[in-house]
């Protein structure tokens, strides 16, 4: 399922070490190999006055292959109460933050287990969320309390026991929250039940996932909400339930922000196909933190604003991630450039969408300046990985555009962009699996470009000179200095007044013969991720 790694040595950093735990949480032993997960039943008390949470999850699982002990991934401030298969409680001991359990009976293969692990504590409070994981317990404008919960980068298992690798989803899961009277949970998914808890004060809520979703996307969301909905019509006419919850004093400023999620659907709809989760519906919650692209349930704190390109960030960027990164997932850490390339590249073609290309390219272009060059988009895989900085966005969506134009074809690059968020829909990906999947579509090389950009930190030189070789007879010489080998990116040029036209530079010196009245020459960079460097005739 998963490539090799890479080379340590394409790292920059040298001297970071992974540690046991990162091993425990990024790897793949048998511990974790031995199951698949099936269901997850998540059952919860929030109680915002202690900031404690206590509950069980029951993990059913299908048996792949034989196997004693379970590795059960739960943070180590986190108490297990007992860990249950048929009726028995199960020995368990914690190495950090996972928990091996001893099965007592036998695990055979094909079948469908379950284990139940009751727990409570005080979770990892979020010191800067969403950029580091853990609850948040803040209080409204009115002095009521509003809990949200964050942990893309941290695990899921900073709140809930689970498989937390994101090589195993559920099919599906269920989400039960109790809690204070007065206050809303709002979850993933579809909202089922709410009702009185049996513990006098308290009312339950019952949220139900029809699809896999991976760990870091599971959330509560709990406030004083004020709730309204909306709809959403597909090209063939489907409706899609648009469900926003926001804080009672920002209802009517929502009920005309988000009208943009129209249009925006519209868009993704014409470059991906249908919204992904269509059951479950589409989901606006607001929150005390920026945003987070948790399934049908995103995590919206942008307070209401557009950037000076006309649209609300927050929205069209997590609402990208419902196709890139919740429906088509990437199955290691290390390879999340699948899921924020896609996602910030989704801006770009939203500016394309509702305005004009030379607009997407004024987009990308601030995008660009964003780009460090310091480490691999594509990180060491195994390992629990954390990218150090944001070239998974901003370089990922540059890439992309890159291909886009190493295509040469729009039609032909649309075609396949939306066959890779459809035909891989609910799937779980890597990064050969998707460079090989738009090569495939394309009929296109982009391999040795794709490279390029995932696998080394500085981006591809042209080089050129240009020779005079009579009046008005010039050869311009190119080459690309690249680390892959056979980089093969055609770049769009324009010599003199004259039309633009496309040459094809290789790692080694070629030549193009042409004809202008001056020595001036344009390479456009608007359509590549490149640097051009003139080199001096010898």
């Amino acid at each position: 399922m998963f490539c090799s790694l890479i080379s340590f040595a394409q790292q920059p950093d040298s001297t970071y070490r992974f540690t046991r735990q990162d091993s425990l949480r990024g790897g793949q032993r048998s511990e974790r190999t031995g199951y698949d997960v099936t269901f997850y039943d998540l059952n919860l008390n929030v109680n915002p006055a202690t900031r404690t949470i206590d509950g069980s999850n029951t993990i059913r699982y299908r048996v792949k292959e034989p196997f004693r002990r379970m590795q059960i991934d739960l943070f180590g401030n986190m108490q297990i109460a007992a860990i249950m298969q048929n009726g028995q409680k199960l020995p368990f001991k914690r190495d950090g933050n996972a928990v091996f359990v001893d099965m007592k009976d036998a695990q055979p293969v094909g079948q469908l287990r379950e284990v139940k692990v009751t727990y409570s504590g005080s979770p990892q409070v979020a010191k800067n969320p969403p950029w580091d994981g853990g609850f948040v317990w803040r209080q409204d404008p009115n002095g009521k309390p509003w809990v949200t919960v964050t942990c893309q980068s941290t695990g899921a298992s900073l709140w809930w026991p689970c498989k937390d690798h994101p090589s195993d989803e559920p099919d599906s899961m269920r989400i039960t929250c109790r809690v204070p009277n007065g206050l809303t949970c709002v979850s993933n998914g579809t909202l089922q039940t709410r009702r009185p808890a049996r513990t006098a004060g308290q009312t339950e809520f019952i949220w139900t996932v029809r699809y896999p979703i991976n760990t870091y996307n599971v959330t509560l969301n709990i406030a004083n909400y004020a709730y309204f909905k909306d709809e959403y019509r597909s090209l063939d006419r489907q409706a899609l339930p648009l469900n926003y919850y926001v804080l009672p004093h920002n209802l009517e400023k929502a009920k005309s922000h988000f009208e943009q999620v129209k249009a925006m659907l519209d868009c993704y709809e014409k470059y991906f196909g249908k919204f992904p989760f269509w059951r479950d519906g589409y989901k606006l919650v607001e929150t005390p933190y920026w945003g987070m692209e948790h399934q049908t349930a995103i995590a919206y704190g942008n307070n209401y604003r557009n950037t000076p390109f006309g649209f609300d960030f927050i929205i069209i960027h997590e609402s990208g991630h419902e196709y890139f990164g919740n429906s088509l997932s990437a199955g290691d850490s290390g390879e999340m450039w699948i899921h924020e390339a896609f996602a910030t590249y989704a801006e770009a073609l939203y500016m394309e969408c509702t305005h004009s290309i030379p607009k997407a390219i004024e987009y990308l272009n601030v995008q660009r300046k964003l780009i460090k060059n310091q480490y691999p988009m594509l990180g060491p895989l195994g390992v629990n990985y954390q990218h150090k900085d944001t070239d998974i966005y901003y370089k990922g969506s540059w890439m992309l555009h890159t291909l886009r134009h190493a295509v040469d074809n729009d039609n032909v690059w649309f075609k396949a962009l939306k066959a890779l968020a459809t035909e891989k829909k609910l799937s779980i990906v890597t990064t050969d699996e998707v460079i090989d999947f738009l090569e495939l579509k394309t009929q296109v090389d982009l391999q040795s470009i794709a490279d390029q950009y995932l696998k080394y930190t500085g981006i591809p030189v042209l080089e050129y000179k240009v020779l005079a070789k009579s009046d008005k007879q010039w050869e311009v010489r190119h080459r690309w200095v690249a680390d892959t080998e056979g980089f093969n990116l055609p770049v769009k040029v324009r010599f003199g007044f004259g039309e633009w036209q496309t040459i094809y530079p290789k790692t080694e010196w070629s030549a193009t013969n042409v004809k202008f009245s001056s020595g001036w020459i344009n390479f456009n960079t608007d359509y590549g991720l490149f640097n051009i460097r003139q080199v001096r005739l010898e």
